[in-house]
């Protein structure tokens, strides 16, 4: 019985030696901040599906369409690189580079690609996904880019997108919940809308498309020898508001 005794004695104070250690490990800062709007785009070096990435640099004078994943062969991020992939040739033509960040190694980011390049997604057939997904298994990007944060205990939160400019700036943000799909339509539309107010001082009104006539912020000159004449191209509702016709 005293030998019992002693074993449980030695036992729960072991294990209160070993609580106490635990408890006193130092816990990892999750407090990581997302990059604002006009702030520059976290720099970071992975392997990918493409080879080795130096995120920006590599992309040159490019704009920038980073978008991440909570993880590989889940189905609202498979909808989503898909019609990604079918959207290819429209990116190319603004100049735009995706770049796919997923939380899992580049070799199960080689088996996701080689699966979905087996679907015909909607019935469009198979399509060949040509940009990178990136290797985040040390959950490093997703850090930098500030998905991961006290809120969350999982990888649920790497559901961000960082549009950035060619000098680097981030210039749009979204987030999205795991059971919500992205839509690459509203994307595809705020990096023509970027696009095109970076061209000139001009901005986008509400449900703003290509080819529709854009915003000033400041009214247009007038006729010195007129107050009420407007010039060619310009019209207004209302004092405050003034729009530029779109060229065609």
């Amino acid at each position: 019985m005293k030998k019992l005794l002693m074993f449980v004695i030695m036992s729960f104070s072991l294990s209160q030696l070993w609580s106490q250690g635990k408890a006193e490990k130092p816990k990892e800062d999750r407090n990581f901040r997302i990059p604002l709007i006009g702030e520059t785009a976290p720099s970071f070096t992975a392997e990918s599906t493409n080879g080795p990435i130096n995120f920006p640099e590599d992309f040159g004078r490019k704009w920038k369409l980073l978008f991440s994943h909570p993880a590989d062969f889940t189905p609202v991020c498979t909808t989503e690189i898909m019609e990604l992939a079918y959207m290819q040739d429209q990116f190319d033509k603004l100049g735009v580079k995706l770049v796919i960040v997923s939380t899992g190694p580049v070799e199960t980011h080689v088996q996701w690609k080689k699966s979905m390049e087996t679907l015909s997604f909607n019935d469009r057939g198979t399509v060949k996904i040509k940009f990178p997904l990136v290797d985040d298994k040390n959950l490093s990007i997703s850090k930098q880019y500030g998905m991961i944060h006290p809120a969350s205990n999982t990888t649920k939160a790497v559901r961000g997108v960082f549009i950035i400019d060619p000098d680097n700036i981030v210039q749009a943000i979204y987030f999205y919940p795991m059971n919500v799909g992205r839509s690459t339509d509203e994307l595809l539309r705020m990096l023509t809308a970027l696009q095109a107010t970076s061209k000139e001082k001009v901005m986008t009104p509400v449900n703003w498309k290509s080819g529709n006539d854009l915003l000033v912020p400041i009214p247009p000159k007038t006729d010195a020898n007129s107050a009420t004449s407007v010039p060619d191209g310009y019209y207004s509702p209302i004092w405050y508001v003034w729009y530029k016709k779109a060229t065609q």
